[in-house]
């Protein structure tokens, strides 16, 4: 059971800064409504259980793997965020509830794309295990108990995060709105823009 405790202490602690993924949660809770916004964040805890995953079992063939082709998985993310950060930036209220009626699939799978095109993530649960001293020799069932207290701990996160998001709109009025989005779509700009320069910086 302390492996469970030990799982959602992480999923939360690490869970809580907002990065590309956490901006656009809100950004998606504010223009589509609080289901969007867990829609996303599930999206982004299920790459997370991949990641909890490769850290609570040792798997250092895939970190290994992760680490070498951190550069291009780096890229990929990158375009991915920027991309939505542009989208989110320049539409129109009316457009964004077109596209809230496309379904969740579209919004799961590209927090899923973000969130798993970020190799740090796997670096950050690692050290997340050495500080609460977990090891990758925890067995099957101490293994499992951690990553399912992760995923639930993340999840926590997230939907409490649409539900401010929600909050704050009520708040803000129509006009806020409107800029609560566009600022939210240069985070994520600003965000994919990060990760091209420290790709550069490495390349130099």
């Amino acid at each position: 059971m302390i492996y469970l405790i030990k799982g959602l202490l992480i999923g939360l602690i690490f869970g809580v800064p907002v990065g590309a993924v956490g901006a656009l949660c809100v950004s998606r809770s504010l223009n589509y409504g609080v289901k969007s916004g867990i829609v996303t964040g599930l999206g982004a805890s299920t790459a997370e259980l991949f990641y909890s995953i490769v850290g609570a079992f040792g798997i250092t063939v895939i970190s290994g793997f992760l680490e070498r082709q951190s550069k291009v998985i780096n890229i990929i993310g990158g375009a991915l965020v920027i991309a939505m950060g542009v989208m989110t930036f320049i539409k129109s209220p009316k457009q964004q509830e077109d596209n809230a009626k496309a379904g969740y699939a579209g919004m799961y799978l590209s927090a899923f794309a973000v969130c798993i095109t970020n190799p740090a993530a796997v670096v950050t649960y690692l050290f997340a295990f050495s500080y609460f001293g977990i090891n990758g020799t925890l067995g099957a069932a101490n293994g499992a108990l951690l990553v399912v207290g992760i995923v639930t701990g993340t999840q926590i996160w997230w939907i409490t995060l649409s539900f401010l998001s929600q909050l704050i709109k009520k708040k803000a009025g129509e006009k806020g709105f409107v800029i609560m989005n566009r600022l939210f779509g240069l985070i994520m700009i600003g965000f994919g823009a990060a990760v091209y320069i420290k790709v550069i910086k490495e390349l130099f």
